[in-house]
């Protein structure tokens, strides 16, 4: 077993001290107890902080009502899964509902503290976990949303995922050997040539490259978003073959990380500014000591070629005569009727399986040629639209105000109200990826879109408001990198204007002369001339 409480010889943080007195994962045999007591008598400790060890988040904002953060590698779940969690949002009524995150992932909403012993039940007995998924845990490992099924895909992730999550998590069942990280950590596993994971974002990344002719990963890392600071993963020149050397690595990756990385200034413990304070000579020499073998050289380039794709749509699959169908969900929000609904899609049209993707949309995969009319009939496609109008299409957000205590500002109903009123009024020649966050922890990546919205505090008029940084210049797929902040304290109110102009300015957006939008599977609006 490990020191629960590395580099004790430091001043503790708050988070380090709580953690020493008490593991997070050691609420896991109290919840009964919880249950029964009400979550207003709970250890404030315990409730704030040490059930985000089981995905359980007391939100503020909201008191009472939990958010559950679940555990999904690489995104994928089968119907019967799907049932189960919406069974579990549906108890709630209008409190409950779902939204699927930017790691692939889904978080359910409403959820009361008494019925969490049921809920875990439920979980257990169709295989669904929602363990270690928050604070300094890793997240939930991301994965091409295609893999196995890409007609051009290079490596099928989904195996390595898996076995990456059972590593971490002791197959589900708690893992006290890396629930004591100085702080979050990403892991992402790309076999395609889009970079459908968003490497460059990520603690740990593996690309998919050849080395001498053979097939493998080069290897990133440091990646991150926080408050802080912002960087891009950069090489740990170490190449690997797509089997459990990816495992193996990633586990020497934490544990140098967990033993090392710096725990007095919480703002300084994510990972990459332990490779600041060490040069990446030493930290690479001490994963390699942690790994017990040699690492290869990285291959001199990787096969990330292609721009990035979001799936939305229908398209061809590896399997002759097979299809997968990329449903569009307007910044990833579910209520339980659409969880059914996609569940009844994926077993009528398909073979009962579900993926995610870091977009927030949803794919249907192995959907047979003779389906695929019937399919598209359905009445689910009117609001989860196989062909969205441009800005919509590319719309992602995080939870925002109505349920985050630390955002600053309302994100996922203002971001589509202001997609849909643009896609009305302007006609927009290429993809333009809009991402909004609700505060400086980037939840909603605004750092690799084309237009990032960060929400911020301002004053108009004299009277405070809410209003948003505005970030430009990020890009994903090939030759990845992160935007920059181009104009600070942007009130809200005026930002359909700004961003029109943007729109026009930089991606030759020009007024619609048709004065309706495109299909999107939402509304027409119609304008006077």
């Amino acid at each position: 077993m490990v020191d629960a409480a590395p580099n004790t010889t430091k001043k503790l943080n708050k988070f380090e001290r709580f953690k020493a007195d008490k593991d997070g994962l050691a609420v896991k045999s109290e919840l009964e107890k919880f249950a029964e007591m009400g979550w207003e008598a709970v250890d404030e400790t315990d409730l704030t902080h040490r059930l985000k060890w089981l995905g359980i988040f007391f939100r503020p904002v909201t008191p009472g009502k939990f958010m559950l953060r679940m555990r999904l590698p690489n995104g994928i779940l089968s119907s019967q899964k799907m049932r189960v969690l919406a069974e579990v949002v549906q108890r709630y009524g209008d409190d409950g509902s779902a939204d699927i995150t930017t790691r692939q992932n889904l978080q359910l909403r409403g959820i009361r503290l008494e019925d969490i012993p049921d809920i875990f039940q439920r979980f257990e007995a169709v295989g669904l976990t929602s363990i270690q998924s928050g604070m300094d845990n890793v997240r939930n490992i991301t994965g091409s949303p295609v893999a196995g099924i890409d007609a051009s895909e290079l490596i099928d992730t989904r195996g390595l995922v898996k076995k990456l999550q059972d590593m971490i998590t002791n197959r589900s069942a708690g893992n006290p050997e890396f629930t004591n990280l100085p702080r979050k950590f990403n892991i992402a596993v790309e076999g395609g040539r889009d970079n459908a994971v968003h490497a460059e974002i990520n603690d740990i990344a593996f690309v998919p490259a050849y080395r001498d002719g053979q097939l493998g990963f080069n290897v990133l890392v440091g990646g991150f978003f926080s408050a802080r600071r912002c960087e891009a993963a950069v090489p740990l020149n170490a190449w690997v073959e797509p089997n459990d050397d990816v495992v193996a690595l990633s586990r020497a990756i934490l544990e140098v990380y967990r033993d090392n990385g710096l725990r007095v200034n919480r703002q300084k413990s994510r990972l990459m500014w332990l490779i600041d304070e060490w040069g990446m000579e030493q930290f690479r020499a001490e994963v390699e000591k942690a790994y017990g073998k040699p690492f290869l050289s990285a291959a001199p380039k990787d096969e990330i070629d292609w721009e990035k794709r979001d799936h939305v749509g229908i398209y061809p699959q590896q399997q002759p005569g097979l299809n997968y169908a990329g449903l569009h969900v307007p910044v990833g929000r579910l209520s339980a009727r659409d969880m059914f609904d996609v569940a009844r899609l994926a077993d009528v049209y398909g073979e009962g399986e579900i993926r995610l993707t870091v977009e927030q949309s949803i794919i249907i995969p192995y959907i047979p040629d003779s389906r695929l009319e019937l399919l598209q009939q359905e009445d689910l496609l009117e609001r989860f639209s196989l062909e969205p109008s441009p800005l919509v299409r590319s719309l992602v957000s995080c939870t925002g105000a109505q349920f985050c205590n630390f955002a600053l500002v309302e994100t996922k109903q203002r971001a589509l109200a202001i997609a849909r009123q643009l896609d009305a009024t302007l006609s927009v020649p290429q993809p333009v990826r809009i991402h909004w966050t609700g505060c400086p922890n980037s939840c909603g990546q605004p750092q690799v879109a084309d237009i990032g919205l960060m929400g911020t505090k301002v004053r108009k008029d004299g009277k405070p408001a809410e209003g948003v940084d505005i970030y430009m210049g990020g890009k994903v797929g090939k030759d990845a990198q992160l935007g920059t902040c181009v104009q600070k304290g942007v009130p809200c109110d005026e930002l359909p204007e700004i961003l029109a102009g943007l729109l026009t300015e930089r991606f030759a957006a020009q007024p619609r002369t048709d004065f309706s939008t495109p299909s999107n599977g939402h509304v027409q609006i119609a304008v006077d001339e």
